[in-house]
């Protein structure tokens, strides 16, 4: 099987597209962005080779027809422009016509010549993410820009290769999806159940329960601070590839859930309480587009940490831990309301969490709702070690695959 050296510029569609920047900032301004309309994909929302809806930025059809332009088709590939440049999602029917967003490049492949799955599936090797680092600009924050991304070394087989070589991959992708839908809906059937007990306070055996002021007779409210062994900001890493620690960062919250493959390795030694433990409440705590944002730990994790951006909150057993987490859910919303500072540096502080109000539920109903939710849980940690498996298999294919180990 022969492979021909090319580069990305090479294989890109010359006519409709190519490699092209996302709109300026002077293009498209903050005060453009709405909670309804035309999703405006940013950085921030490519996750694992995807887009993820989480936060996303929005604008109304007007924005979108004078950015026509920008807007993105099945198939195209979307890279960061800064920070995390070896970062790229492809684009799916469901994302076709949202916008590249500014601090995105976007890649149209020439389908004459090449197959879009089978070319992003090869940037996503180690060594293309390698050279795209080591040839972006910056010393601070790499960034990247199109002459860059022009130049990636392809090594391109024939077209049948190419799509025989994008479907073995696409197959585990999509189980992995599976896993993720199937999580999704546990999720969600976790937090109506919750919003049924603790807001609408239809628990069991509510019918015969007095309310007064809100508060059912033999539960009392209280504070997080009341409730809580641990509510903190995290560390400032020494990060070291070859470290045995690790510690997650904002990134690594996603979709109610803290993603274990974004953590990056580090040196820097923290208390064991400080380690993450299962069903840990994490929040992110800068920033604009995810402070506020909240995720539950999946597993015991004694050798990882978070950083100084996520504030950590964990039971002292006076509440169950899925209640807990599941109240810091409810609140992500009015976290990121209380928001301090100017729009690039905006903090939650600890003392917004800690005073947050939290039901004390009779022991009988805390004991049915942490049961029920311990089972949703722990379907959650089977999809999870799912995923992690087959991530595993289709990483240690992809080199091979592409280096033509495997042939197909």
């Amino acid at each position: 099987m022969s492979w021909v050296a090319c580069t990305l510029d090479d294989i890109c569609d010359k006519v409709d597209g190519h490699i092209q920047t996302g709109p300026f900032g002077s293009q498209l301004h903050q005060s453009d962005y709405s909670k309804v309309g035309t999703p405006v994909v940013m950085p921030k929302d490519i996750v694992n080779g995807t887009i993820s809806e989480e936060g996303i930025a929005r604008v109304s059809e007007e924005h979108v027809l004078r950015l026509s332009r920008h807007k993105v088709r099945t198939g195209d590939i979307l890279f960061s422009r800064r920070g995390d440049v070896g970062r790229c999602a492809y684009i799916s029917p469901k994302e076709q016509g949202w916008l590249c967003g500014t601090g995105c490049l976007r890649v149209t492949v020439d389908a004459k010549v090449a197959d879009s799955k089978f070319i992003f599936y090869y940037l996503q090797q180690a060594s293309a993410i390698d050279w795209i680092e080591k040839h972006a600009i910056g010393a601070t924050m790499l960034n990247l820009n199109t002459g860059i991304l022009a130049t990636v070394p392809i090594m391109l087989p024939s077209l049948p290769t190419q799509r025989r070589i994008a479907s073995i991959l696409s197959a585990y992708d999509d189980l992995i999806e599976n896993n993720r839908r199937q999580i999704k809906l546990l999720e969600e059937a976790a937090q109506r159940l919750y919003r049924e007990w603790f807001v609408e306070l239809r628990f069991p055996g509510h019918e015969s329960v007095k309310v007064v002021d809100g508060v059912p007779e033999g539960w009392t409210v209280t504070t997080a601070s009341e409730v809580t062994n641990v509510l903190r900001r995290g560390i400032s890493p020494n990060y070291d590839e070859t470290a045995r620690l690790s510690v997650i960062s904002q990134k690594c919250i996603r979709q109610y859930m803290v993603d274990m493959n974004q953590v990056r390795r580090q040196s820097k030694s923290f208390d064991s309480s400080m380690g993450l433990l299962d069903s840990d409440t994490v929040i992110c705590s800068t920033g604009t587009g995810t402070l506020g944002r909240v995720g539950k730990v999946f597993g015991n994790h004694p050798n990882c940490t978070f950083d100084s951006h996520v504030t950590l909150v964990r039971t002292n057993g006076t509440v169950g831990k899925h209640y807990l987490n599941l109240r810091m859910y409810e609140l992500r919303e009015y976290f990121d309301s209380c928001k301090t500072g100017s729009t690039n540096q905006t903090e939650l502080s600890r003392s917004i969490v800690q005073n947050v109000k939290v039901y004390i539920a009779d022991s009988h109903t805390q004991q049915i709702f942490g049961k029920i939710e311990e089972a949703y849980h722990q379907k959650m940690m089977i999809c999870q070690h799912q995923i992690q498996l087959l991530t595993e298999t289709r990483d240690r294919l992809l080199p091979k695959l592409m280096n033509g180990e495997m042939e197909v």
